[in-house]
This record gives structure tokens, C-alpha cells and sequence, in this order.
């Protein structure tokens, strides 16, 4: 297993964008799922929010993102549908789709919220690539399984 990068950061706008940055070396896919399980911080459990958004690569390429905060009780709801004309409820359906499987385990500060990126033959991406320590895929996708 390569080693995890770890961001610890309060749930406002700007962190979001900030841990995107921080996260380039995974891919433009980890750097989505991330971004869009801070904004659901943010969204719901409000501004200054402490986070640990944590990403780690297994020996066989799949990237683990993971995003904790305090509320155990604000758990992810992926909707059916969102209509054309509504701003906000598609975060999780992305994530969703590019995620090979994803979930919520509760600890005792909270809850993760958690995702998997698959690589590899079968798994929707590409090969992984070493990029400094970090392993990334071109793209992502869903597990066809």
C-alpha cells in the first residue's frame, strides 16, 4: 500500500477548492468525489465544520477516498432523480457513478463517508500511474460486477 495523504481543514467554499488542489495527484476523478463530499459538509452540517478527507492507494491500484466529520447523524442520501431545473442534488449520483462502490461507516466522532475508484482491467480506468509516492487513473468508473 503507497502512503495515504491526510487533510485535516474546516468545511467552508474555499477548502473545497483546496482540497481539490491538494488532491491532483490522484486524478480528476478523486478530485470530484472529494470535492463533492466537502460541498455536502458544507451543505448540510454548515460552514467552519471540521473535516479529515483521507486518500490511500492499495497495491492493486484502487484509490480509498474518505471524508469524516462529527455529525453521525447527516447521512448521504443518493436521489432518485434531480430535475433540470434544481441547483444542488447531484453530488452524490456523480459520485455514484464514478465510484465502483461507495458507504458511510459510523465511528465514535462521527461518521466516513467513503468511496472506491477501481483501476485496472474490469474496473473502468486505466492503469494506475505512480505519480511521487501517490497512485492516480487516467479515469474511473463504475464496476461493471
Amino acid at each position: 500500500m503507497r502512503p495515504a495523504t491526510t487533510l485535516e481543514l474546516l468545511a467552508t467554499p474555499a477548502e473545497v477548492s483546496g482540497a481539490r488542489r491538494a488532491l491532483s495527484a490522484y486524478g480528476a476523478d478523486v478530485q470530484l468525489c472529494a470535492s463533492e463530499l466537502v460541498t455536502n459538509v458544507v451543505q448540510h452540517l454548515g460552514e467552519g465544520v471540521p473535516v479529515t478527507v483521507r486518500v490511500w492507494c492499495d497495491d492493486g491500484g484502487r484509490t480509498r477516498l474518505e471524508v469524516t466529520d462529527p455529525d453521525a447523524r447527516a447521512l448521504p442520501v443518493l436521489r432518485a432523480s434531480v430535475c433540470a431545473d434544481e441547483e444542488s442534488g447531484r453530488g452524490l449520483a456523480l459520485l455514484d457513478a464514478l465510484a465502483s462502490r461507495w458507504g458511510v461507516a459510523h465511528g465514535p466522532g462521527g461518521k466516513t463517508v467513503w468511496c472506491e475508484l477501481a483501476a485496472g482491467p474490469g474496473g473502468g480506468a486505466e492503469p494506475v500511474v505512480s505519480v511521487g509516492g501517490l497512485c492516480r487513473t487516467a479515469t474511473a468508473g463504475r464496476d461493471p460486477r
